[in-house]
């Protein structure tokens, strides 16, 4: 499977439907060099889309779809995903976030013969692509998988990634890259700190 937004910055995707909400978060401008922002422009958005669509039917067995975005659906998917990598990186704030309500997200939800529930997106454009996305994140939230979709807290990153630590507490996407660079930042700020203390008190620096 091809996740045309992810794999610019790592080089593995959460397998399934949860990948495609990785893949919208990872649309963002990120990484180093910076990438584009694939929500900026229609046809940038239309590519990503066509790709990902591809590879969500591929991972969930669904049939492929054929989505249209237009100029007037980007709005709404940037503040979508805003609205997700804002929830998933203040997940752990004692405050907590605000709640969103989508009043415009429609899912078909069938009973079958069997006694298997389905649920499938309706609408077009940026309505179908939010109802998928938030589908596709209840689910995860239901088998347990969606505690592992993280952002990175390397701000220059940010990336949204798949924490497979055992005990889920990755904070970094990758830590030789984004790990180490905060380390080495907060140990040149506590250096910085105990420099201008000595500084105060006229202790000798050691």
């Amino acid at each position: 499977m091809n996740w045309p937004a992810t794999e610019r910055y790592y080089p593995t995707a959460v397998p399934g439907g949860l990948g495609l909400v990785q893949d919208l978060l990872n649309t963002a401008s990120g990484g180093r060099p910076r990438r584009p922002d694939l929500l900026a422009e229609a046809a940038d958005a239309q590519e990503w889309a066509t790709t990902a669509l591809r590879s969500w039917a591929a991972g969930t067995g669904r049939a492929r779809v054929r989505l249209t975005l237009t100029e007037e659906d980007l709005p709404h998917l940037r503040r979508l995903r805003e609205q997700l990598r804002r929830a998933l990186a203040g997940r752990h704030d004692a405050a907590g976030g605000d709640t969103v309500r989508f009043t415009s997200c429609l899912l078909q939800v069938s009973l079958h013969g069997d006694a298997t529930l389905t649920a499938e997106p309706e609408g077009e454009g940026w309505r179908w692509l939010t109802s998928t996305v938030l589908g596709e994140a209840l689910l995860a939230q239901a088998t347990g998988t969606w505690q592992r979709l993280k952002i990175c807290r390397n701000e220059k990153c940010g990336g949204a990634f798949y924490d497979r630590s055992r005990n889920n507490s990755g904070v970094w996407h990758a830590t030789r890259g984004c790990g180490n660079a905060a380390n080495l930042r907060a140990s040149r700020q506590r250096r910085r700190a105990r420099e201008r203390e000595n500084e105060q008190t006229g202790t000798p620096g050691g």
